[in-house]
């Protein structure tokens, strides 16, 4: 068989031994859904000819700006921006936060390249501010480029992409950490072993998730990355989500049970990353991320948006390192009859990223405020969301992260009404910690996500594209509100409800029959919610409720010993 066609930029070698070539192979499919499929299976990762063809295709078809610059731009200014330098002591721009090259077979000419390249597009595109993971990019892309300028024309068309809903790299610090705010939140949603090992064995888990693009984009081998890269360009972000999940459950799997390497696990995940072939084919990489049912691309987008939108509260825009650790429960402030400084971290090691940048507040303790469901209410109105903790007599401790302002029950009436979203949870801390979550996240099939109304559509696209007027995420629903997905029934998303004589947290809907019709009830008796509390906050009950698919909390039916409420503070207003 012919020697495949490297260009001259390329260790051929190294790339032999690396990603073996078995000729070429024609691709005639144009849907879209067929193209997804053969990216998955693989279809041209052994042909480098043709894989050279496919990502000439896909990145012709990006739709970008008016005015992206290509390959006759690089043949205009490449002199005068390298100058005589040689290409081996180039600079690398500042965007790429000292950030290595990543070799990938390529011999000195190819690496000097890759420079030479990152060096142009810092001159056309000076709003780049922070970007490591694009010498990657570059440095695979060079070796499917018949030269330098090609190359950098294909780069440019990924970074100049102007379609809202097909977002490809981040280029600012803002746009980066919130990316990362949002892996952690999936990690806690879909790792939850992985997550709770994190937690154990970091001071800062959100550290050790801030390099989950580095994962992908510099510690992957070549022909894992490559693969990567091939489902990338199909089918956008979401891949490399999935990807960097996979990789974090291979990790636990191999080191559960097994003291760490180093004292430093964020070490350990980019040494395992490099040598992963040890551990799993690209194959079988690809086909785990493929197993997690993720949320809808909608929903990662609200996600992102809350996460940009709490981290332009705080002050971040461009290239700001975060000064608070993710852990922010401050041991020497922190004080509560319910639960210790430790137990009060795992808690926040649950909740939201965007929510874990905060400190927790006391609003009300009944042994402060009394033992009234209406001083309750009242002091925790206005905040959002908030978390519960109840301490029975028997000494068990329960309780539920709350999504949404408690103030919501006002606008029903009077009449006992349900309101919240999927990111609440319950759990018990004593006699063993369990967390139960919202039920469509581990049994997806429960529903499939509906389009947004036009409305919410509208207004996504202007925050993405970063041309704001007015704050779009304050017009969009939020995330994992139950209107987006089509449910068989209200049971599985009856979260939150407050009434003047009872709070209810997880609901279960009894059917009755009135005049031949069935109508649908709150359930009263017998555990058919995940926490019921009376109106003086004396007795409780726990069951099973379909909301969240849990056992009972605590005793089924319980006295109380202690209740608390906690808000989430800025750490810069305290």
């Amino acid at each position: 068989m012919d020697s495949p066609g490297y260009n001259c930029f390329v260790d051929k070698d190294k790339m032999d031994a690396s990603i073996q070539d078995l000729g070429p192979k024609e691709l005639n499919c144009t849907e879209l859904q067929e193209l997804k499929q053969l990216a998955r299976q693989g279809y041209w990762a052994q042909s480098h000819a043709l894989r050279g063809k496919v990502y000439q295709r896909l990145i012709r078809d990006i739709p970008c700006r008016t005015v992206t610059p290509d390959a006759s731009v690089y043949s205009d200014i490449v002199g005068k921006i390298v100058g005589k330098h040689s290409s081996s002591s180039l600079p690398l721009p500042e965007f790429v936060d000292n950030t290595q090259v990543p070799t990938y077979c390529l011999n000195t000419r190819g690496e000097g390249a890759v420079r030479k390249i990152l060096l142009c597009i810092a001159n056309q595109f000076p709003d780049i501010s922070f970007c490591p993971a694009l010498p990657a990019v570059v440095a695979l892309l060079l070796h499917y480029s018949i030269d330098e300028a090609e190359c950098f024309e294909k780069a440019c068309r990924i970074l100049a992409c102007n379609d809202p809903s097909k977002k490809l790299i981040d280029q600012s610090f803002l746009a980066f950490e919130s990316s990362c705010m949002t892996f952690g939140d999936l990690v806690n949603k879909y790792c939850q072993a992985a997550h709770k090992l994190m937690v154990a064995v970091s001071e800062d888990v959100l550290q050790v998730y801030s390099d989950w693009q580095r994962w992908l984009f510099g510690e992957l081998p070549l022909n894992y990355f490559a693969r990567v890269f091939d489902v990338f360009l199909v089918e956008g972000y979401k891949v490399l989500y999935r990807v960097a999940l996979a990789i974090l459950k291979f990790f636990h799997k191999v080191r559960a049970g097994q003291p760490l390497e180093s004292d430093n696990v964020k070490q350990d995940i980019r040494v395992f990353v490099k040598d992963i072939a040890k551990t799993v084919s690209p194959e079988k990489l690809l086909e785990k991320a493929f197993a997690i049912r993720l949320f809808s691309r909608k929903e990662i987008q609200l996600l992102q948006m809350a996460n940009e939108k709490a981290l332009k509260q705080k002050g971040i825009t461009v290239k700001q390192k975060r000064q608070f650790v993710h852990l922010a429960v401050h041991a020497e402030n922190f004080r509560s009859e319910i639960v210790s400084v430790k137990e009060m971290r795992d808690i926040w090691s649950w909740i939201p990223e965007r929510f874990a940048l905060c400190q927790p507040l006391l609003l009300f303790s009944s042994l402060q405020h009394g033992y009234s469901l209406t001083r309750f209410y009242f002091q925790c109105e206005g905040h959002e969301p908030t978390l519960l903790l109840i301490k029975t007599t028997q000494k068990e401790v329960c309780g539920a992260y709350l999504s949404t302002d408690w103030s919501e029950r006002n606008k029903f009436g009077g009449k006992l009404s349900f309101f919240g979203t999927g990111e609440c949870f319950v759990f018990r801390l004593q006699p063993e910690v369990q967390r139960y979550e919202w039920v469509v996240i581990k049994h997806p099939e429960l529903t499939r996500p509906t389009s947004f109304k036009s409305s919410e559509t509208a207004a996504a696209p202007s925050l993405l594209s970063q041309s704001v007027s007015s704050d779009p995420a304050d017009r969009l629903s939020p995330f994992l509100s139950a209107r987006h997905f089509n449910l068989p029934s209200k049971t599985e998303s009856m979260f939150m409800a407050g009434g003047n004589d009872c709070l209810i947290i997880g609901g279960h809907l009894f059917p009755s029959l009135q005049s031949g019709r069935r109508t649908w009830g709150l359930e009263g008796g017998g555990g058919g919610q995940a926490l019921y509390i009376d109106g003086d906050l004396n007795r409780g009950r726990t069951g099973h409720c379909d909301t969240f698919n849990n056992q009972p909390l605590c005793s089924e039916n319980f006295l109380i010993s202690a209740v608390e409420a906690w808000g989430f503070q800025d750490p810069d207003t305290q």
